[in-house]
């Protein structure tokens, strides 16, 4: 990550949700539609509850960290260099390992998600004590959750 991108994930454009540090890089306005890309700074031991994007494939570019996916049950890991493309429809999940901040970049297309991890920043939900509006808006941005998070130890 360069010195550019260190100074906006600590500037006015980022936001929190979670104990995740997000930054929108592309929008889905600046696209027209046709992907979104964020940034994510993630904590040791996060990670959401196994989910479905039903209209949109999921590319994580990953920068720093051990991360640990679960696609469709199959579970591997990757690290600094890695790409990972979840195809719309498809169970997944992740967590990240060990005691390392973690930091990658999501693309997502269509665009359009980057709005859920702010309207949920902005609601400050909680999971699993918020998971009731959480899936409501997850629904108008094409999101089901089927599945808990990994447990803290993978």
């Amino acid at each position: 990550m360069g010195p550019e991108t260190l100074a906006r994930i600590a500037g006015p454009e980022a936001f929190d949700w979670g104990g995740v540090r997000y930054l929108p890089l592309l929008t889905t306005d600046d696209s027209g539609g046709a992907l979104s890309i964020t940034t994510a700074t993630s904590p040791p031991a996060s990670g959401p509850p196994l989910h479905v994007h039903h209209d949109a494939d999921e590319t994580f570019v990953i920068h720093a960290g051990r991360h640990l996916f679960v696609l469709e049950g199959e579970t591997f890991e990757k690290g600094p260099g890695d790409v990972v493309f979840i195809p719309r429809g498809k169970e997944h999940t992740f967590q990240i390992l060990g005691t390392e901040t973690a930091h990658h970049t999501i693309i997502l297309t269509p665009g359009g998600f980057e709005g859920f991890f702010k309207e949920m920043a902005e609601k400050a939900c909680r999971i699993p004590e918020d998971m009731e509006t959480i899936v409501a808006v997850a629904e108008r941005f094409h999101l089901s959750f089927v599945g808990p998070p990994l447990p803290a130890d993978g």
